[in-house]
């Protein structure tokens, strides 16, 4: 049981320090981030006894979370989220749609902002990829913003290659925390032994070069678009087949990270493929 634990503590460490390297440059305290992670640990107790088909008293979560009862009872409730649901905003399902259709015809870049007879339009791109919810002028503000998109002339052109918005640091942080969220969420899940298992890869070496690295980077980045593009043509007929009201929520996602660390003395080991999953 303590090597368990101690592993999972080490484990725990290691996915936190780049998370706390980002809280001390956005000028997070540890009152804050203990703050949060007593929230989290609510949460997480709540949901852990809800699936037993269990609603936790004051007493139980205290039990679970190691908190005192004082602590429980001050802080039960339902914890807060300032940030923007990404999988949810009308401006990254429009840009998806759209760079789907540039994949399909490249004359889809410039498209004139409202409908001109049977001609497609930004307008009717909004509309579908909202599913009418949102106005399609809000939309193109919003991408226009970003620099994702440009207006002139009653047309509106793509500029961006993915959504990916630079200039809106909420936007920015908010995909950190989906993208790196669902990414733990697969390796946990597959350590708790939940089914189905779920797809967690990567590929490393060390003893390369900088310029090497961006190279290999590169790749990544084409072989990306070109499974970018046949995932979303995948995931937009799921959603369609199932009207959008399916349960079942999926994320899939590809990275790459290298930094120029000081020369080691010792001879560079070869590429270890480590897997975490099937």
């Amino acid at each position: 049981m303590e090597n368990r634990l101690g592993w999972a503590l080490a484990a725990c460490a290691r996915i936190m320090r780049p998370v706390v390297r980002l809280a001390l440059a956005m000028g997070v305290q540890h009152s804050h981030l203990e703050s949060a992670l007593r929230d989290l640990l609510l949460d997480e107790a709540r949901r852990s006894w809800r699936n037993a088909g269990i609603e936790p008293n004051i007493s139980q979560l205290s039990v679970t979370t190691g908190l005192s009862r004082k602590a429980v009872t001050a802080r039960v409730r339902e914890s807060s989220d300032t940030l923007s649901h990404t999988e949810t905003s009308a401006a990254a399902k429009t840009l998806t749609l759209w760079l789907q259709m540039l994949a399909d015809n490249p004359k889809h870049r410039l498209l004139p902002v409202a409908a001109e007879g049977s001609t497609l339009s930004f307008e009717a791109v909004a509309r579908q990829a909202s599913r009418g919810n949102v106005h399609h002028r809000a939309i193109l503000d919003e991408l226009v913003r970003l620099q994702m998109a440009t207006e002139q002339d009653g047309r509106a052109e793509l500029k961006a290659t993915g959504f990916v918005p630079v200039g809106d640091l909420q936007a920015m942080l908010a995909f950190l925390g989906d993208n790196a969220r669902d990414h733990v969420l697969a390796g946990v899940a597959n350590i708790l032994g939940d089914e189905p298992r779920m797809l967690e890869r990567a590929v490393f070496a060390k003893g390369l070069s900088a310029q090497a690295c961006e190279r290999i980077q590169q790749l990544v980045r084409q072989r990306w678009d070109a499974l970018h593009h046949e995932l979303t043509h995948e995931l937009a007929a799921a959603v369609d087949e199932a009207d959008g009201n399916g349960s079942a929520r999926m994320r899939v996602g590809v990275y790459s990270y290298f930094e120029d660390s000081a020369p080691a003395s010792r001879e560079p080991s070869a590429p270890t493929t480590l897997k975490g999953g099937i």
